[in-house]
C-alpha cells in the first residue's frame, strides 16, 4: 500500500549523471540540455534532453536514461546523460596552472597510406589513398584512392565487413582513369562503377558475385558496357610474398552486354566484327609452390588462361607480355580474345627466413600463346622466354629485377616493385 502511494507521488530529478564527455564541462551540458536538480521529472523528459543535446551539435551521439535514485522512494530519479564526442586532442595552454586541455577535432581522422609501384611497361605510379575508418559503422572503412604517373586514377570505395548474414563483406566503388593501351598505343579512358560481395565458404575458400557499368573512350570512339559475374577462390598461402608448400587457385565469369556504338576503325575491322551483345569472359589462374625439401629453395608452377565466347572489343583484350605474362617480350607485345601463359620458376632465398626483409635469386622459363576468336591453341607457335632475376621482399615493400630472352625478339630487363600497406 505505501509502495503504490509512493508510486503516485509526483517524480522529480534527484540527480544528474553525465558520462562520455572529455573537452565539454559537465555545467555546459547541463545548460544544453536546460535540467536541474529539483526540476519535475515526466516520461517524455529523457526524450526532450536528448533531442535539446543533439540540437546543440556538439556531440556524435546522445543517450539520456532514466533510474531511480532511492530504492525507498521512488519518486526521486536519476537522470543520467551519455555523451559522445568523437575525436578529440589534447593541446598546450601556456598556462603553468592548466598547461593542457582536451578539445574536440573539428575535422576527421584523415588516414594516408602512399602508393609507389614500378609496373613493367608503364613505368611509375604514385599517389595516395585517403582513408575514413568506421565511419559506417564498425569494421567499415572510405577510401579515396588518387594517382598519377603510368596509371592515372581516382575515386572512391567503400567497404563494409559484415558479422551476420550471407555476405561477410560487401565493396562500392566509383573510379575514373586513364591508362595506356601499350599493344594499340592509345590511352584507355574509363568511368566505372561496381559493388562486390564475398563470402567465407570455408577456411582459405572464398566466393564472391560483382556487378557494375563502365563507359570507355578508346581510340576516339565511346562505349559503355553493364557485367555481373562471379568468382572461387581457394588460397593455402600463409604468406603470399614468398610462399612454400602451397596452392592457389582462381576461378572467374563475368556476362558483359555492350552499348551500340559505332565500331572502332583499325587496320583490320574483321577481327572485331560481331562483338556487340552479350559476351561471356573466363579466366583461370592455377599457381603452386613446393618446396624443395632440406632447402629454403621453391619450385613455384603457374597456368593462366583467359577467353571468351566471342570476339572481345579491342579494348578488353588481354595483353601479353612483360614480366606479369611473358618474360623476354616487351609488356603489351600483342593482344587476341585467347591467352594462354605458363611457367615454372625455381625461387632461391638467400638468407634467413626469420629475417624482416628477404632477398634471394631465381631462375625462371615462360612459355604462352595469344589469338583471336576462331583459331585454336594447337595452331599457335608458342612464345617462349627464359632467364633470372634479383628480387628483395619486405612488409610492405616488394622489388624484382629480372632480366630475360625471348626467342626472337631479344633479351630485355624487366623491372616491377611496390610498396603496399
Amino acid at each position: 500500500m505505501i509502495a503504490g502511494v509512493l508510486l503516485l507521488a509526483a517524480q522529480v530529478v534527484a540527480g544528474i549523471q553525465i558520462q562520455g564527455n572529455t573537452a565539454t564541462p559537465d555545467d555546459e551540458i547541463r545548460r544544453l540540455a536546460a535540467v536541474q536538480i529539483g526540476m519535475p521529472f515526466e516520461e517524455t523528459t529523457p526524450a526532450v534532453v536528448a533531442e535539446r543535446l543533439r540540437k546543440a551539435k556538439h556531440f556524435d551521439r546522445v543517450e539520456v536514461l532514466k533510474r531511480y535514485a532511492s530504492i525507498a522512494d521512488p519518486s526521486q530519479i536519476m537522470l543520467v546523460i551519455v555523451v559522445d564526442e568523437g575525436p578529440v586532442k589534447i593541446v598546450m595552454t601556456g598556462d603553468p596552472e592548466h598547461p593542457t586541455r582536451v578539445v574536440r577535432k573539428r575535422w576527421p581522422d584523415l588516414l594516408v597510406l602512399p602508393i609507389l609501384r614500378r609496373e613493367d611497361g608503364y613505368g611509375f605510379t604514385a599517389g595516395a589513398r585517403l582513408g575514413l575508418p568506421d565511419k559506417l559503422g564498425k569494421q567499415s572503412r572510405i577510401t579515396f584512392p588518387l594517382m598519377w604517373g603510368g596509371t592515372k586514377s581516382g575515386g572512391i570505395d567503400i567497404e563494409k565487413r559484415l558479422s551476420d548474414g550471407f555476405f561477410d563483406r560487401i565493396n562500392a566503388s566509383a573510379t575514373v582513369s586513364r591508362r595506356r593501351n601499350l599493344t594499340y598505343d592509345v590511352d584507355d579512358d574509363r568511368a566505372a562503377a561496381s559493388l562486390r560481395a564475398e563470402r567465407e565458404l570455408k577456411r582459405q575458400l572464398r566466393f564472391g558475385v560483382n556487378g557494375g557499368w563502365q563507359h570507355v573512350s578508346f581510340k576516339g570512339v565511346a562505349d559503355r558496357f553493364a557485367e555481373i559475374g562471379a568468382d572461387v577462390r581457394y588460397d593455402t598461402r600463409v604468406d603470399p610474398i614468398l610462399p612454400r608448400d602451397a596452392v592457389f587457385l582462381r576461378a572467374g565469369v563475368e556476362q558483359m552486354a555492350f552499348g551500340n556504338a559505332a565500331l572502332p576503325v583499325f587496320d583490320d575491322p574483321k577481327q572485331y566484327a560481331g562483338y556487340r551483345g552479350a559476351l561471356t569472359r573466363t579466366d583461370l589462374d592455377a599457381r603452386g609452390y613446393l618446396g624443395v625439401p632440406l632447402t629454403q629453395w621453391v619450385l613455384a608452377l603457374r597456368g593462366y588462361r583467359v577467353d571468351a565466347n566471342r570476339p572481345m572489343p579491342p579494348y578488353m583484350q588481354p595483353e601479353i607480355g612483360g614480366a606479369t605474362t611473358l618474360r623476354g617480350f616487351p609488356a603489351g607485345y600483342a593482344a587476341g580474345d585467347t591467352m594462354v601463359t605458363m611457367s615454372a620458376e625455381v625461387i632461391v632465398p638467400l638468407n634467413s627466413p626469420i629475417k624482416r626483409g628477404r632477398f634471394g635469386v631465381s631462375a625462371f622459363t615462360d612459355r604462352g600463346a595469344i589469338y583471336n576468336k576462331g583459331e585454336s591453341l594447337s595452331d599457335q607457335t608458342m612464345l617462349v622466354g627464359y632467364g633470372g632475376s634479383v628480387w628483395f621482399a619486405a612488409t610492405f615493400f616488394r622489388l624484382n629485377v629480372a632480366v630475360a630472352h625471348g626467342s626472337g625478339v631479344g633479351t630485355r630487363p624487366h623491372v616491377s616493385g611496390n610498396i603496399t600497406f
